[in-house]
Parts: C-alpha cells; sequence; structure tokens
C-alpha cells in the first residue's frame, strides 16, 4: 500500500500558489483494508475514503472507460493492481495529472511540469473526448492560469463539438463551469477558448452571436461586439468585481445580436431588445434568482447610468427605484461596477474616468436619508408619505448637480 498526493495540490504547490485541497491516491489497497484503517467510505460509485483525522480525500488508484457511445456515465475499475500511472492517466490535462511520492519525489509521467513552464492546457491522453465537461474545464483552467491550449488539445475539442457531445451537458454542470471561470483572473479567456473550439455557439449562442456585429466606431473604437465584452470582462475582473456582477457584464449587450442589419453600426434600442435574452439564457441555465435580477437590470439601464449626469432628478430617482437601490444597496454596488466595467470595455478608454458610478452612488445614499416617518408622525398616510418622500428625494439629488 503505497500513498502519493495528487493533481490541484501538486500544480498549485509547483505555481506557488497556496494548496488549499490536498488529494490522495492509494496503490495496492482495497477497499477493506481501507475501512480496516479507519478511513471513511464517502459515495457508493467510487472509491473514495475520507481520511479518520484529516477529513483529506483518498482515492483508490482506478481506471474508468466510457458506458457506451452518446453516454456519460462511465464504468470504474479499482483493484490492487492498477498502477499510479495508470491512475493519471486518465486525468483531463496534464497539469493534473503529476504527484509527489510521500518522500517529495515529483511523478510527472505525461509532462505537467513541462507545461506548467510553459503555460499550455494539454489533454493526457485521446480519453479526454469521452467527458464533454472536460472542455468546459479547459476553458475555465484557461480563466484560472491565463494558459494557452495546445493545438492538439484544442483540435480535440474542435472534434468533440462536432460530434455533438456538448449537446447533452447538463444546464447545472455548465452554469456551474461558468460561475467559477467568471470568478479567476482572466474570466475573458473561458469566452475565447469556447468559442475557438466551437463550443460557445452551441452552449451560449447570443454570445457567439455578438462576433462580426459592428458598433458605431465613435462610442466603440474595437468596433466588433464581442470584442467589446470581452474587454468588459477585463474590466469587470479589474475592478474585481463579483462573479454575480460578471455575470451581468457577460450579457448586458445581448441585444446587439437583434438588430436589423440595415441599421448597423448603430444598436438603438438593444438594451430593450436584450431582455428577453437575458431571460432565456439565465431559464436555460437555471441562474440563481441574484444572477438573474442584476442582468436584467445591467441590460435595461446601463445606458442610462452612462447618461446620469444629464438626466433629470426624477428621472434619476426613477432609475436608483428601478435598480432597487434603497432596498439592496449591495446589489446597486454590483450595478454600478458593472456600468463602469462596461464603459471602459472599450479600446484606448480603458483608464477614462467614469464619474457617473460615484455619482450615482452618492444620490442614491443622499436620497436614502429620507424617511417617510416623519411625515407620518404629522398624520400623513398612504400615498400622500409616498409623494413627500418621492419629492423630497427629488430635492436632494437636484442639489447634488450644484455640489
Amino acid at each position: 500500500m503505497k500513498t502519493y498526493l495528487v493533481g490541484g495540490a501538486v500544480r498549485d504547490d509547483l505555481l506557488g500558489r497556496p494548496v488549499i485541497d490536498r488529494d490522495y491516491v492509494v496503490v495496492g489497497s482495497t477497499p477493506q483494508e481501507m475501512e480496516a484503517l479507519g478511513f471513511k467510505r464517502v459515495g457508493a460509485d467510487f472509491p473514495v475514503f475520507l481520511h479518520p483525522e484529516t477529513r483529506c480525500e483518498y482515492a483508490l488508484a482506478r481506471t474508468e472507460r466510457k458506458t457506451a457511445p452518446g453516454y456519460h456515465g462511465f464504468v470504474v475499475h479499482a483493484d490492487p493492481d492498477v498502477t499510479l500511472e495508470e491512475d493519471l492517466k486518465r486525468r483531463d490535462l496534464t497539469i493534473n495529472a503529476m504527484a509527489r511520492a510521500p518522500d517529495g519525489a515529483l511523478i510527472d509521467p505525461y509532462g505537467g511540469a513541462a507545461d506548467l513552464r510553459e503555460g499550455v492546457l494539454r489533454h493526457v491522453s485521446p480519453a479526454f473526448a469521452e467527458d464533454p465537461v472536460r472542455i468546459l474545464r479547459v476553458a475555465r483552467f484557461a480563466a484560472r492560469l491565463g494558459f494557452t491550449v495546445a493545438p492538439e488539445t484544442l483540435a480535440l475539442m474542435r472534434s468533440m463539438v462536432a460530434s455533438g457531445e456538448t449537446l447533452s451537458l447538463v444546464a447545472e454542470r455548465v452554469f456551474a463551469e461558468l460561475d467559477r471561470a467568471l470568478g479567476e483572473p482572466h474570466p475573458w479567456l473561458f469566452v475565447e477558448v469556447l468559442r475557438a473550439c466551437g463550443a460557445l455557439a452551441v452552449q451560449f449562442p447570443e454570445i457567439d452571436r455578438l462576433f462580426g456585429i459592428p458598433q458605431t466606431l465613435s462610442y466603440h473604437p474595437e468596433g466588433d461586439t464581442g470584442t467589446h465584452i470581452l474587454l468588459a470582462l477585463r474590466q469587470a475582473a479589474r475592478l474585481q468585481l463579483s462573479p454575480r456582477a460578471r455575470f451581468a457584464v457577460l450579457l448586458h449587450d445581448l441585444g446587439k445580436g437583434l438588430t436589423p442589419r440595415d441599421q448597423w453600426p448603430a444598436h438603438k434600442g438593444h438594451e430593450t431588445r436584450g431582455v428577453a435574452l437575458v431571460e432565456d439564457v439565465c431559464a436555460r441555465l437555471k441562474a440563481p434568482a441574484e444572477y438573474r435580477a442584476l442582468a436584467l437590470c445591467v441590460t435595461r439601464y446601463h445606458l442610462q447610468v452612462h447618461t446620469v449626469m444629464r438626466l433629470r432628478p426624477a428621472t434619476v430617482l426613477r432609475l436608483i427605484e428601478a435598480a432597487d437601490g434603497f432596498r439592496r444597496p449591495e446589489r446597486f454596488a454590483e450595478f454600478l461596477g458593472a456600468c463602469e466595467a462596461d464603459a471602459r470595455g472599450r479600446s484606448g478608454l480603458e483608464d477614462r474616468p467614469y464619474p457617473q458610478a460615484a455619482w450615482l452612488a452618492a444620490a442614491r445614499d443622499a436620497a436614502a436619508t429620507v424617511s417617510g416617518r416623519d411625515w407620518a408622525d404629522q398624520g400623513l398616510v398612504g400615498g400622500e408619505i409616498g409623494a413627500r418622500v418621492r419629492a423630497a428625494r427629488q430635492v436632494l439629488i437636484g442639489r447634488m448637480r450644484t455640489m
């Protein structure tokens, strides 16, 4: 019985990153022996055990094979004869197929350390093609590490997409991978990798459609709408926005994909056209309600935020109310951050000041100081109180223009 540290812990240690989770592979053992040593088995399908003290995962060395074409279940084979190299070979990428022996020696049969140094994501074996989720994982690792995809791996991913493998991906898994990728340092690479292999058109056709659609150059020097989305995601990462806000940035311009060609490069009304598309995407991905609400808010109102300094106080107040700024100030801050990422996501304008966000946040804070209690104490009720509150809030917003 031999135990090896494997996978992400080895990879992250070589990268000089903090190691959070430690997983181990056990070679030459059986479930009965593991349980006799005090390990607790978790799950019925895979031979995985929890250490009795550290609670780290220990898995028996195993091989896997796809059960049948078009079906993404796997037959697991684990016994004392399965070698460490065979276990590592079933993994997705070479950078995840390394191990460390108890004495600290690196075991790297598939060249993962070299690919780490070169910044390359490369599949371990042709078995990669048996699980379409790995396409999403490759894109997510690109978003995490900023690595490129090896040409042969990208070619294999393209063939998987062409064969229809990605059509069977479960919506919850697609969203989970997207959500994790959006939270990484390079979220735009998730989109770029999926587009390069054709999976973006299958899983996110509304986003894929944006590439090749022109915009007015005086507003968008980058021209292409898809390029703008990638640039906006860069800025969302730069602004350290939450994955939820980055999701809104990703979807905010979907309406431009429905602009009639004879109106190009202008996209008047795209924010209204985009609402139904955002609804469709969120429903298909089964996105959480808070993600959906913020994405719809940014889609509907991002242009108003860009021009907020020119709007009347009454219009500004309606904007704050529509964005639920008084009841949900934290989400309102995310809303403003997404609008700023949109404004900065333009070639050559990445560092242009965006005072709109700070001004609108201050306007919300000033208006929020008005309470209906003052008028309730005077005997007013119902709609009378609401009218007085809105009037007072408009006055405060108007005063801000002179500050």
